[in-house]
């Protein structure tokens, strides 16, 4: 049979095997062929071009027929023969591809060896939240190298996620531009940043908090769950306005009753932060203290000792209550809310909540524990009179109130 003709897929399907350890080589005559070849071993058909780069004679694999079209491996071919002209040897590239980092390599380093703008690692916290978005957005593309991932992919996932979760699609793209960043400053990658520059979508503040007509009932709610530790542990991260991950890892040896302080060694800004405990809060972390020999003061059943996603308890309460839109951390923002209401300056409750912002952290240094305490004190007698299980100015012994509700 001839070994010169211009190709078609029947006569392709027809070409015979040789024996094994023999080999045909078939060259495509047809006017947009650019020289394409086909190898036919014992074991298979591969489209192929033979150049030469440098002087010295190179054979650049395109594919396996019919896995490849003969279209498509005459347009390869072409691609290929332009670059070669240019001085370029495809084969190099390939051979650099394959030593290349591939997506889930840069993830997994950059969880490793990753520092901040204060040379510190990232926070347990920030890798569970990384793992979680790469596990679910971007796991589907961990085998692929650096290189061969575009703009378009992330321009295109930034959309589908946008459809329905906005800010969701703004954390994960902010997460894979982080990534490549990371690449280029540890030479794993050469080029543009492919998730860079994608216009985000707005973002509006959540301003939820617990309202006066909705204290009663969610007070009530918790008086009947059954869970003591997720129970008290909702009370605290009301009571102290601290953030669910510090909350969620207090240690008993964080507590001082003596002055009645919660030390945070580290917070979400990286800094220390001391928070006042109030009579109630006090109150219920005696309680806690008495049946608890445990490191943490909420411990958990999982690897890490302590209480990690309260979801299931905090649904029941909300079911309970009859509240709706409300999370764990817009108890955050209700203390907040309510120190607002009676009284306390921004100063103060930025203070308290260990918000960090360049306007005010010149204030907060100058800001001592007591005038927070003060309006912690307001902010939660109020919030607890609202509740209609305190007194004005009055102090409770809020588990025994709640008890009380339960019956």
């Amino acid at each position: 049979m001839a070994t010169h003709f211009s190709f078609t897929k029947p006569q392709l399907d027809a070409l015979p095997f040789p024996a094994p350890g023999e080999r045909v080589i078939y060259h495509d005559t047809h006017k947009n062929a650019a020289g394409l070849q086909l190898r036919v071993t014992s074991t298979g058909k591969t489209f192929f071009i033979q150049r030469r780069v440098d002087g010295k004679p190179e054979r650049v694999t395109i594919g396996k027929f019919p896995d490849y079209s003969i279209e498509n491996a005459r347009k390869e071919a072409a691609r290929l023969t332009a670059l070669i002209a240019q001085g370029i040897n495809p084969n190099t590239d390939a051979r650099a591809l394959k030593t290349e980092t591939t997506l889930q390599e840069l993830f997994d380093n950059f969880l490793q060896h990753r520092r901040n703008k204060r040379g510190a690692f990232l926070s347990e916290k920030t890798k569970r939240s990384y793992r979680y978005d790469f596990g679910l957005y971007l796991s589907k593309w961990s085998k692929r190298k650096l290189s061969q991932l575009k703009d378009t992919d992330f321009s295109n996932l930034h959309t589908e996620i946008g459809k329905e979760h906005p800010t969701t699609a703004n954390r994960v793209i902010a997460m894979a531009s982080s990534l490549f960043s990371y690449a280029n400053e540890e030479r794993l990658f050469k080029g543009a940043n492919p998730a860079s520059g994608i216009k985000k979508y707005p973002e509006n503040p959540r301003a939820r908090f617990l309202q006066s007509d909705e204290l009663p009932a969610f007070f009530s709610a918790l008086a009947e769950e059954s869970n003591e530790t997720l129970r008290d542990y909702f009370l605290i991260s009301l009571l102290t306005g601290a953030r669910r991950s510090n909350v969620q890892e207090m240690q008993w040896s964080q507590i001082s009753f003596d002055r009645a302080e919660w030390r945070i060694p580290t917070t979400k800004n990286g800094e220390p932060q001391t928070v006042a405990l109030t009579a109630e809060a006090l109150e219920i972390l005696r309680n806690r203290k008495t049946d608890n020999t445990d490191v943490w003061v909420f411990p958990g059943t999982g690897a890490t000792g302590h209480i990690v996603e309260p979801k299931k308890a905090w649904k029941r309460v909300l079911e309970r209550a009859g509240i709706d839109d409300l999370r764990i951390h817009d108890l955050r923002r209700t203390l907040g809310s309510w120190q607002a209401k009676t009284g306390a300056s921004l100063a103060i409750v930025g203070k308290s909540l260990n918000h960090k912002s360049p306007s005010t952290t010149a204030i907060y240094a100058r800001l001592d524990i007591d005038p927070v305490r003060e309006s912690v004190d307001r902010a939660t007698g109020a919030m607890l009179a609202a509740a209609g299980v305190k007194p004005i100015g009055g102090v409770v012994e809020l588990k025994a109130k709640l008890k009380k509700q339960q019956r």
